[in-house]
């Protein structure tokens, strides 16, 4: 089978106007690999593609669930992998594109997804509230310090299901990473987006304000509205989680805004960590423009597949 085709790279790199261009050229249809596009109603403040650009070229996985939903890696890798076969059928090529370095390698490798219990979950999550995520992510640290390396110490989510998972099996939650380290080559064929850090956060800060010019707030007032605030995964999503908190009266919108800026730094520090892991992926460097800059390159790469 040929390898899939993928364009990765941090958040605001201009990943998603490039694939489109990419996807255009090359007779593709776009598989989102970002944990976040799989919400409805969570449009703005993801960067989800606007109508217009899915009428340009056909995109999957995206509105998959709704925010109160529960959804997981496992979920998203068996219906990634229907669409990439369906698309597949069509004889149309899937070009896989988005900043979710987890989410990606669901789906070009054989990655192991341990089960879930929902009890020993409610449990957890009930702990978390009671006492705190930091709480419990002291514990992850002493119970499984590689697998709480790998976890930002605010992400209460990912840090109930280490715990879960270390609950249920009697297994460190980071043992479920040890094939991981195999990148096998005949799976994919990716380029990589990469921008200096100075230039990306210039970007971050112009992109968080032109959300919140663009509606972003009243999105998340709907949601705040129809119960966001319980829901484990999607409220943390970063922008959400502080435009939540300014709507509660415990933040400014200023502050909102810069506490967005600052974790959507973080965000993409750890997406290019957990990339150049990759040593599939060919990178192209980019400039103020982004990732358009580098189409034709994208492309001559990965048509070479």
């Amino acid at each position: 089978m040929e390898p899939l085709l993928a364009l990765v790279g941090p958040t605001a790199s201009g990943k998603t106007e490039a694939g489109i261009g990419l996807a255009e050229a090359l007779g593709a249809e776009i598989l989102s690999v970002d944990s976040m596009l799989v919400y409805r109603g969570m449009d703005i403040g993801t960067a989800k593609p606007t109508q217009e650009q899915r009428a340009r070229v056909p995109h999957h996985l995206l509105d998959l669930v709704e925010p109160s939903e529960p959804f997981s890696v496992a979920a998203f890798q068996a219906v990634a992998r229907d669409a990439a076969r369906d698309v597949r059928r069509r004889g149309r090529h899937p070009l896989l594109v988005g900043g979710s370095g987890l989410y990606y390698r669901a789906v070009v490798d054989e990655l192991d997804f341990p089960g879930t219990e929902p009890g020993v979950r409610r449990e957890l999550e009930a702990e978390a509230a009671a006492v705190g995520g930091e709480e419990l992510y002291g514990r992850l640290m002493e119970l499984d310090p590689v697998a709480a390396s790998r976890i930002e110490p605010g992400n209460v989510r990912r840090t109930v299901r280490a715990l879960e998972v270390a609950a249920i099996t009697g297994r460190p939650f980071s043992s479920f990473a040890a094939s991981w380290e195999s990148y096998p080559d005949e799976r994919v064929r990716v380029a990589g987006i990469r921008m200096s850090p100075e230039l990306l956060a210039v970007r971050i800060e112009r992109r968080v304000a032109d959300m919140l010019e663009a509606g972003w707030l009243d999105e998340v007032r709907a949601l705040v509205d129809g119960g966001f605030g319980g829901w484990l995964t999607s409220s943390q999503a970063i922008g959400y989680a502080e435009l939540a908190r300014h709507l509660a009266g415990e933040l400014s919108i200023d502050g909102a805004a810069a506490a967005t800026v600052r974790r959507t730094r973080t965000l993409a520090r750890r997406q290019m960590s957990w990339f150049r892991r990759d040593p599939r992926i060919a990178w192209f460097d980019v400039g103020e423009e982004g990732a358009g800059e580098v189409v034709d390159r994208i492309r001559t790469h990965l048509e070479a597949a």
